[in-house]
């Protein structure tokens, strides 16, 4: 590693915009699996569905990877207080900002022209508050999430900060390599599983429970990765255990795809999938972050003007892509009979008003602020 901590490293950079990005072809590739979706295509595409799961496997573990790293390097430069400050007005402005604007009209598009929300009617009160957190909170879950570890993080970095930089604590002292490492993070998603078994068996109800989801399940499951961020911008020999290509990480990660796709379609319809989808994606996310970072170490850790839009537009893109993916789903998709050719006009739908969309907002100043949470 020729660069020191204290500099912003491209790369890293590169690697949370394109993942952002992939949102795309992840929503788009769904319309044409075999996954139920809101809108889906007449009859799924095993390719797509291939791509979908691949995407879907590993890529928000990596995200929280790298969003550790960052949000821990921002503690170290700021003062604490400062720090939540601004750390929450860059995830909970957006966030709170997408809900009317993004998410309220999008639930009006999902309930009057798509079959989701069929027996809206019917529906109970709590069913009717229930589904509504889901379909707000929709693809904005990660800025919720991430809203949550920022909270925690007020504290727990406080104790990492505290750590001698050359000393590191049990049990990140023993992750001296990707086998370590898996290990560990397997015990956490054998408990995290446990607790999903016993949360099934003693109260289900909360597990459709929209609140508790995103605020419990979906917190404890990231949460590990998002302080191995934190501990790898603060210990460089747990970095470069990452950014040391690994073919075995390769072939694991292969590997784990295939389980993770044999789980969805064989054990579809069994109470286990959940839990055994945990152990996968979790394992999975570990030797993904290091193959991800190691090439990305190698192609992508130069500085360009163009990287720097992309990741400047990455976040605005994500927000807006999500409604504009259903309305091509239930608007378009039903007039092209081939899902290839439906999938390529639907990334060039999406990614062309996506992108139109990031250039004129960017000439409102209020927009900029409520999409980015950065003073204008």
């Amino acid at each position: 590693m020729t660069k020191g901590n204290n500099q912003r490293e491209f790369f890293l950079d590169s690697i949370r915009a394109y993942l952002m990005l992939l949102g795309i072809p992840f929503h788009l590739s769904l319309i044409y699996s075999s996954h139920a979706w809101a809108v889906n295509s007449a009859t799924p595409s095993f390719s797509l569905t291939v791509l979908n799961d691949f995407i879907h496997a590993f890529r928000m573990q990596v995200f929280f990877v790298i969003s550790g790293y960052f949000s821990y390097m921002l503690y170290e430069r700021y003062e604490r207080h400062k720090w939540l400050k601004v750390r929450l007005e860059r995830v909970a402005i957006p966030l709170l900002s997408s809900i009317p604007l993004i998410t309220v009209p999008q639930f009006f598009m999902l309930k009057y022209f798509t079959d989701k929300l069929n027996g809206w009617n019917d529906f109970s009160i709590y069913q009717k508050i229930n589904v509504t957190i889901w379909e707000l909170v929709s693809h904005l879950w990660f800025l919720l999430t991430l809203s949550l570890l920022t909270t925690a993080c007020f504290y727990l970095f406080k104790k990492i900060k505290a750590l001698k930089s050359n000393v590191a604590p049990g049990p990140i002292n023993k992750m001296t390599g990707l086998g370590n490492i898996s290990l560990f993070f397997l015990l956490y998603a054998l408990c995290y599983s446990a607790a999903h078994r016993i949360i099934l068996i003693f109260a289900p109800h909360l597990l459709s429970n929209g609140l508790f989801n995103f605020v419990v399940m979906e917190t404890m499951f990231y949460l590990p990765f998002f302080i191995l961020g934190a501990y790898a911008f603060k210990y460089v020999w747990l970095k470069e255990i990452f950014l040391k290509p690994s073919p075995l990480a390769m072939l694991g990660s292969l590997l784990l795809l295939i389980a993770y796709m044999l789980n969805q379609r064989l054990l579809a319809h069994s109470s286990y999938m959940f839990e055994l989808e945990v152990v996968i994606k979790t394992l999975l996310g570990i030797l993904m972050t290091n193959v991800v970072f190691s090439f990305g170490h190698r192609l992508l850790n130069d500085h360009s003007p163009q990287i720097t839009y992309l990741v400047n537009a990455s976040l605005f893109i994500y927000l807006v892509h999500h409604p504009l993916t259903l309305i091509y789903g239930a608007f378009m998709t039903p007039h092209i009979n081939n899902n290839l050719l439906g999938f390529l006009i639907g990334l060039v739908f999406v990614f062309s008003c996506a992108f139109a969309l990031y250039e004129l907002h960017k000439r409102v100043p209020l927009l900029r602020f409520l999409f980015s949470g950065k003073p204008q």
